[in-house]
């Protein structure tokens, strides 16, 4: 089945002054599906993230959104800040705690897209923030000031705030940084979440290898502010590309019991920790052993 698209760049080329740091990088993201950008750091990911996002100036090339019922591609850079802020929401991976407000303050300003002037927060925006606020795991938190929250629960909080605004695309930049493994493994069923149930076309940097394998229905792999591999994740995860991309020897295997791609990237040591056999295993052990 052939997917609309949502968001489209076509041949991105970006620029800190006079350094080029993206070289010509092409990408899709689709309605319902989930866009992994990975590579080492200062490949160019957040920066191209953030050329889709319009926080970051395109030299060439050029930015497009899907039209809405048979509507022709737009260019973003021809849309007014609300419009596109009602089409496309960030996730940045770094931004101040608010003080003096509370939670479900901050989450609040996810709706201001759709607020006009000073007017109150519709019963529409008031769902909103109730569901995304639901589905982050910071409902508890509402009442809760902001500037006292730990970096992994703000980290939510936005994550909360960007959900609010309701969006047919989520770009997200490190979404997993500064969670423990139980909201890792939450925000990435999040983001399965917004693509299957919501039809949203997602677009995420993730530095862990493994995470995206587990979310990513298309991956670009970047080196040097260009694009080396993009694909399904099993035909970019290879051996190969990872290790000549990263400089280090990365052995890549599917998991015989899930089938899920693991990522062992191979340094000097070997691992300290080894797995317990199996009970069996170690009955017969004991048998052996004895008198």
């Amino acid at each position: 089945m052939t997917r609309a698209h949502a968001l489209r760049g076509e041949g991105l080329v970006l620029r800190y002054g006079k350094s080029t740091v993206v070289h010509g990088a092409s990408l899709t993201l689709e309605a319902g599906r989930v866009t992994a950008l990975v590579g080492p750091n200062g490949s160019g990911k957040s920066t191209l993230l953030r050329s889709l996002a319009r926080l970051h100036r395109v030299d060439d090339g050029h930015v497009t959104v899907g039209g809405r019922d048979g509507e022709p591609d737009r260019p973003v850079s021809l849309l007014s800040a609300r419009r596109f802020a009602r089409e496309v929401t960030l996730f940045a991976q770094s931004r101040p705690a608010p003080e003096g407000l509370a939670v479900g303050d901050v989450v609040a300003f996810g709706r201001h897209p759709y607020r006009r002037g000073f007017a109150g927060l519709s019963a529409a925006d008031r769902r909103a923030i109730e569901h995304a606020m639901d589905v982050t795991g910071v409902r508890d938190m509402a009442g809760r000031a902001a500037g006292e929250l730990s970096g992994g629960e703000m980290q939510r909080v936005w994550l909360a705030t960007c959900l609010a605004q309701n969006t047919r695309v989520v770009l997200l930049d490190e979404p997993t940084n500064h969670l423990d493994l139980r909201y890792q493994v939450e925000t990435l069923d999040l983001i399965r979440d917004l693509a299957e149930d919501h039809d949203v076309a997602v677009g995420v940097v993730l530095h862990d290898l493994d995470h995206a394998a587990r979310v990513a229905d298309t991956l670009l792999l970047l080196s040097d502010g260009r694009v080396r591999a993009a694909g399904d994740p099993a035909e970019v995860l290879t051996t190969e590309n990872l290790s000549e991309v990263y400089g280090i020897r990365v052995e890549v295997a599917a998991d015989p019991r899930t089938g899920r791609l693991r990522i062992d990237p191979v340094g000097r040591h070997p691992g300290r920790v080894r797995a317990a056999p199996d009970r069996p295993h170690r009955e017969e052990q004991r048998r052996e052993n004895r008198p």
